[in-house]
């Protein structure tokens, strides 16, 4: 089948099977930042926007996009760098693996809050497992990012 949508800003058109997942099809296309970690929905490595709401693309099917605004971690870094920049600057990864997903997320909970609570924040980031940081840094960095925004 023959998707169109707009990834990260960019109007596409791609062939995928009707069974085909979102991740798979981003990677396809080139966009390795979006990480599966567990295939099964509860990690949030693979987090990427549809529609502006977060979703698991390792259990999203790609025709459901069809038509949608979909963000990755690569087209949300470049649309807001200051919450990469905050990341690095609270040290909110280690191994790597949940950033892309903690990233996107904390930009959808950008788009929700102008601020939060440091409990909203840690709610809102749940569907994110990190096994490295502690959730302390990742915490610290998106305060620091919906702070200066």
């Amino acid at each position: 089948m023959r998707l169109h949508f707009a990834l990260n800003g960019e109007e596409i058109a791609c062939d995928a099977e009707p069974d085909a997942l979102l991740i798979d099809v981003i990677r396809d296309l080139g966009l390795t930042g979006t990480k599966e970690g567990c295939a099964v929905g509860v990690c949030g490595a693979c987090t990427v926007l549809v529609r502006e709401v977060p979703v698991c693309s390792c259990l999203y099917l790609a025709a459901m996009a069809e038509g949608a605004p979909v963000w990755t971690v690569e087209g949300i870094a470049k649309r807001d760098p200051a919450l990469v920049e905050c990341f690095v600057e609270r040290e909110g990864m280690q191994c790597g693996i949940c950033t892309p997903g903690q990233v996107v997320s904390a930009f959808a909970l950008g788009l929700e809050h102008d601020s939060a609570t440091e409990e909203e924040i840690r709610g809102f980031m749940s569907g994110n497992l990190c096994r490295c940081t502690g959730y302390v840094t990742i915490t610290e960095a998106v305060r620091s990012y919906l702070d200066h925004r």
